[in-house]
């Protein structure tokens, strides 16, 4: 299977330095073990390696014994940091055309990051994926990407504006973190979601609007971009699945229907890129099981959904065909 190397914007990074001195830590030495620099900081639409960004927060939180360091950097955040999508979502007239825009616009910014928005009648959930093409821990940089969201919505609907519940798929800290300080709400742990979950009138109410002008030119811009983005079926595809493995209905004939081709267009997409839908479905699974059972307490009946599995006996099977043992026995070897 092809390498795609997916890319995300300096600008991930503003505060790092800073924040990697606060808790004790050289940050020009911490990057090196990533392979960047500082210099790679200094432009923030400068495209870095999602990787090396993942294993650097994952890297520094370690080093520092700072279970929080991704949530303290995406406190650092302000809307604008989002580059040219902030003026789109800044003129949009509520809190959901502003979303709306993000989702759309997000991968120019993380090639890596799928944020989808869900309706569940008064509720709305954005919920938040991260896509690698490994099985580490990405608990840093998904506790970065809730916060960022957070940050930008409480910029758009206003310092009183608060949401039902923050939502992150690992377990909790065991010590002391800021994370009830910075999102004044519940925050679950171990939930079948990372997003955050707001009020459905609260994202449908009228919100006064900013440079409209500006706005459309950054539309453009960004249309433009996404336009000649160049992405890989594989990565596409990856995005799909990992949206539609929870609800069990992940097969190559749903995914291939949900892309607007047939089933044959879909395998002979992915036979360019030397994969096919079944590898690729098997690597994903791979990769989010072993991150699930690493990174949180989920039973295996949880699991098993999550995975889209149709029992827990069937995902149990599954886990000691590629991985050589049970679920227990490879989470006591973690």
């Amino acid at each position: 299977m092809q390498r795609y190397m997916l890319t995300i914007r300096s600008a991930s990074l503003t505060g790092y330095a800073d924040l990697a001195r606060h808790v004790g830590l050289d940050p020009a030495r911490m990057l090196r073990r990533v392979g960047l620099n500082a210099r790679d900081l200094v432009d923030p639409d400068t495209p870095i390696s999602t990787d090396a960004v993942r294993e650097l927060l994952e890297n520094s939180a370690a080093a520092a014994n700072v279970e929080d360091f991704g949530l303290q950097l995406a406190m650092r955040r302000r809307l604008s940091n989002l580059g040219p999508i902030s003026a789109v979502m800044s003129e949009a007239p509520t809190g959901r055309d502003a979303l709306e825009s993000l989702c759309r616009y997000i991968r120019l910014i993380n090639a890596s990051l799928l944020t989808r928005i869900e309706d569940y009648g008064d509720a709305v959930l954005i919920r938040e994926n991260i896509l690698m093409s490994d099985k580490n821990s990405v608990r840093q940089s998904i506790e970065m990407a809730v916060g960022v969201l957070y940050r930008s919505m409480e910029e758009l609907l206003g310092p009183n504006w608060r949401p039902r519940s923050v939502c992150f798929e690992h377990r909790p800290p065991d010590g002391a973190t800021c994370h009830k300080t910075f999102f004044r709400s519940a925050v679950e742990f171990n939930s079948s979601v990372n997003g955050i979950v707001c009020h459905a009138k609260d994202l449908a109410a009228y919100r006064a609007g900013g440079d409209s002008q500006m706005a459309l030119y950054a539309r453009r811009f960004l249309d433009q971009a996404l336009s000649g983005a160049n992405e890989s079926t594989t990565h596409t595809i990856r995005q799909v699945i990992v949206a539609m493995l929870p609800n069990g209905r992940c097969t190559a004939d749903q995914v291939a229907r949900h892309l607007g081709v047939d089933r044959r267009t879909l395998q002979r997409r992915l036979s360019a890129e030397e994969t096919s839908f079944s590898a690729l479905l098997q690597v994903i699974r791979c990769e989010l099981a072993s991150r699930q059972i690493r990174d949180s307490d989920r039973s295996l009946s949880e699991l098993a959904d999550l995975l889209g599995f149709s029992s827990s006996s069937a995902f149990a099977f599954w886990f000691r065909k590629h991985f050589g043992m049970t679920v227990s026995n490879w989470r006591e070897a973690q």
